[in-house]
């Protein structure tokens, strides 16, 4: 997390700028943030069109969804070497979304240069820089542009995990275990838990399939990241439950928090609960899954 007011990623989906009927049913979804899709989601010939239309749907952005969240709003633009990319990340800007997602991003300056371009058209500090992790050169990088995440002047928030692309660059096999994929979806958890970055794993292809759906939540939570990009309101359910804090994980969490806030553990580093060593970074751990609780109703 990057900002002291905890923001759920539990559950993100992609949803093309161009399809009206998915759009119309964001209202009623429960997914924490949407992903408004320029990039893979739109065909070459309706990309100006899919554009043109940003500005309308994040004008009608609702205050809350039908289950009183608000639902974060990005955009994922076109990569910026493309021919659609200057403009599409010029046209976001001006909509003012929570957040715009940068596809293709290899360096640290495919970070730094939009976030001068929103700087120089006077885009608020809220609106906050995402970066697709999907070729091998991000990879190689991955910890100069993490550390990003430390300068609040790049914007950078959150990263999101491309393993379509990575599997198609990498010629690696795509099993369903994803056991060539793990070590470097690991690298990725590191390099975001040294920048402060929120990590975000990516989709999972056959959205019939909820059972392998709920199984893989399960182990990208297990492994830290903080949420899963979607490409079917059906997976939203089994997302948000797997990255919520479970009912046995908030309790133990609050008896570690009521425990240091007792007057004879005050100043204490260490003390002993239900039989166990608990430190103070225990008890800083136990305030964000509270928060995180909090934020989720949970």
């Amino acid at each position: 997390m990057t900002t002291e007011t905890y923001r759920p990623r539990r559950s993100v989906l992609y949803v093309p700028a161009s399809n009206d009927k998915a759009l119309a049913k964001l209202p009623s979804l429960a997914c924490d943030a949407v992903i408004i899709d320029l990039e893979d989601a739109v065909a070459p010939a309706d990309k100006v069109s899919a554009r043109e239309k940003l500005a309308g749907i994040l004008a009608d952005r609702p205050v809350a969804n039908d289950y009183g969240r608000r639902c974060e709003m990005v955009v994922r633009i076109n990569a910026l070497s493309s021919e659609w990319g200057a403009d599409d990340l010029l046209a976001a800007a001006r909509c003012e979304p929570d957040a715009i997602l940068l596809p293709k991003v290899d360096t640290p300056r495919d970070v730094l240069e939009p976030g001068d371009v929103l700087d120089d058209n006077f885009a608020p500090d809220a609106v906050k820089l995402w970066a697709m992790i999907e070729t091998p050169k991000a990879l190689l990088n991955i910890g100069p542009i993490a550390e990003l995440g430390r300068d609040p002047a790049s914007r950078l928030v959150c990263f999101v995990a491309g393993t379509n692309d990575l599997v198609k660059e990498t010629g690696i096999l795509a099993t369903p275990d994803r056991r060539y994929l793990t070590p470097w979806l690991m690298q990725m958890v590191l390099a975001a838990r040294a920048g402060g970055l929120d990590l975000l794993d990516g989709v999972f292809n056959d959205f019939r399939d909820l059972d392998a759906f709920a199984r893989e939540c399960g182990e990208a939570a297990a492994m830290g990241f903080d949420g899963k990009s979607l490409i079917h309101p059906a997976q939203i359910e089994a997302a948000n439950r797997a990255f919520a804090p479970s009912a046995e994980a908030v309790a133990e969490a609050r008896s570690v928090k009521e425990a240091f806030a007792l007057a004879e553990n005050a100043g204490s580093q260490v003390i002993a609960l239900n039989g166990k060593m608990v430190e103070r970074l225990h008890l800083t751990q136990a305030e964000k899954l509270l928060a995180k609780a909090a934020a989720i109703g949970a």
